[in-house]
């Protein structure tokens, strides 16, 4: 069972947690280009905003070209100018979506001059969660097939959310609970805690999920699988007794697997340096393929400390 330094420990990985006294209750950020990707991922975060009375920051991210540029053709100055014209037509087009659908938030635009993955991870030290959409335009184009996703999911010091078009907003699955992988590494004991908050939050239940080894000729490996998830969910049981939790110890494929089972979730949650069961699940194919195919919003949680104080860096507009 985790004790309750453990317990703790764990909290301070997270940037709201109870240990905090703050004038408000953290902030949201979202990557956004003005697609319709984009727009959704932040009307989905402007709920979660709303649920925890977070404030809602929205980032465009935008780079110029640093070498091969024929300046000839358009005078640098012209082209950020023109680049930070697309910026804010992109927070105009989101801000003004998210404020016709969601009411009672406070909303933030920021315009930062690096590129979209830098600008994110700069504007989203001590925020609760970055939040993502599964494809865009612009300074986000591809960003989730590619380096930029895995920058974020790999060095993000906050969770990070990605959020697939049309599972974003789904009233249908408001009831559904949360589901998190369950493998016994400092990261899934993170998102472990990151679920719990989560399910809590939503008011839901809680499936946490171990995928083991085949235990036909060994049937204590699924005992020792039981006990490590009984001990993994222990400790924050205590803390949310509010929250109902089933624990599956299943075998098999663990992308398959967490597909499955989170096709009857609302949220997934994954820790992202993995060992054992998800060894290796966020650095190549295996986490492209939750990305694409996660049938509800994925949440990635580091084990890193999240409490650094905000760098203010790059150009940026409120």
């Amino acid at each position: 069972m985790a004790n309750r330094a453990e317990t703790r420990a764990i909290w301070a990985l997270l940037p709201d947690h109870p240990g905090m006294a703050t004038s408000r209750n953290g902030r949201i950020v979202v990557g956004t280009d003005g697609s319709d990707s984009a727009v959704r991922a932040a009307l989905w975060a402007a709920d979660e905003a709303r649920r925890r009375s977070a404030v809602l920051r929205l980032v465009h991210g935008y780079a110029l070209p640093e070498r091969g540029y024929p300046r000839f053709l358009v005078p640098m100055r012209a082209l950020r100018n023109g680049l930070r014209a697309q910026a804010r037509t992109a927070l105009h087009t989101t801000s003004e979506a998210v404020r016709a659908a969601v009411h009672g938030i406070e909303i933030e635009t920021r315009i930062i001059e690096a590129p979209p993955a830098v600008a994110l991870l700069r504007e989203s030290h001590g925020a609760v969660f970055t939040v993502v959409g599964s494809r865009g335009l612009g300074g986000f184009s591809g960003m989730l097939v590619g380096s930029v996703a895995m920058a974020l999911v790999g060095h993000s010091r906050v969770p990070t959310v990605v959020v697939r078009d049309e599972h974003s907003r789904d009233p249908a699955h408001r009831s559904l609970p949360v589901v998190v992988g369950v493998d016994g590494s400092s990261a899934s004991s993170a998102a472990v805690a990151f679920a719990f908050r989560d399910a809590s939050t939503r008011g839901v239940a809680l499936t946490a999920v171990h995928v083991g080894k085949d235990h036909h000729a060994s049937p204590s490996g699924a005992e020792a699988d039981r006990a490590l998830l009984s001990q993994r969910t222990a400790g924050w049981q205590e803390d949310f007794p509010e929250v109902p939790l089933e624990q599956l110890v299943v075998t098999g494929h663990v992308v398959r697997t967490l597909l499955e089972v989170a096709s009857r979730a609302q949220l997934l949650v994954v820790g992202n340096r993995g060992t054992g069961g998800f060894h290796g699940m966020l650095l190549g194919s295996t986490s492209r393929s939750l990305v694409v195919h996660a049938p509800c919003p994925l949440a990635v949680v580091g084990a890193e400390d999240t409490t650094e104080t905000e760098e203010t860096t790059g150009i940026a507009t409120a």
